[in-house]
């Protein structure tokens, strides 16, 4: 049997894929579609007849220097809660948009970057991108209305405790839908 330049060529094709798709080495060209995806989807809100309460803003969190925290807290101001892990390409995809958005927004909106991840990881990580957000780590069970058996997952809450935003997968969370959102929201 003689192999042709045409089967090797589907051989090194199908190899290519194999490895991008289950292997370490295609971690960065994933991350590298979802950003694309992700400018490309502008999260949208819940309709107002399905939007989950917030009934209990119970959620023990810790920080990156391990100070505790509780969402409760922050019952009553605009909430942001995105949970996402360094092992993930829609989640590290979406974190420059992030990065913008909580930039301009930290003294308006309580933001909350649960990293479902080790907290070696997650600063090394931060450091190597020169990430500046506030990451935190569970210390207490989810509130149910903020389960997901995915990530990255993003809510926004109103001041009521009304989820506005619940959105599984990458997005551009700094567009201009996003920001005209939550200028709606805080003028609340």
């Amino acid at each position: 049997m003689k192999i042709t330049k045409e089967q090797i060529s589907n051989a090194i094709w199908i190899l290519a894929i194999l490895l991008i798709l289950f292997t370490p080495l295609g971690f960065y060209p994933r991350v590298w579609v979802n950003k694309i995806v992700a400018t490309v989807i502008s999260p949208s809100t819940v309709d107002k007849d399905e939007r989950a309460t917030l009934k209990n803003y119970n959620w023990n969190l810790v920080d990156l220097e391990g100070k505790s925290t509780n969402l409760q807290s922050k019952q009553g101001e605009v909430i942001l809660v995105n949970v996402w892990a360094t092992w993930c390409p829609p989640c590290v995809a979406e974190l420059p948009g992030f990065v913008e958005l909580y930039s301009d927004y930290k003294n308006k909106v309580t933001f909350a970057f649960v990293a479902n991840d080790e907290k070696e990881k997650v600063e090394a990580f931060l450091k190597k991108k020169g990430y500046e957000l506030p990451v935190y780590f569970q210390a207490s069970a989810t509130p149910k209305e903020l389960e997901s058996g995915s990530i990255p997952v993003t809510y926004i809450i109103d001041k009521k405790g009304n989820v506005v935003v619940d959105k599984t997968g990458a997005a551009n969370w700094n567009s201009d839908k996003t920001r005209s959102l939550l200028d709606e929201l805080i003028s609340e």
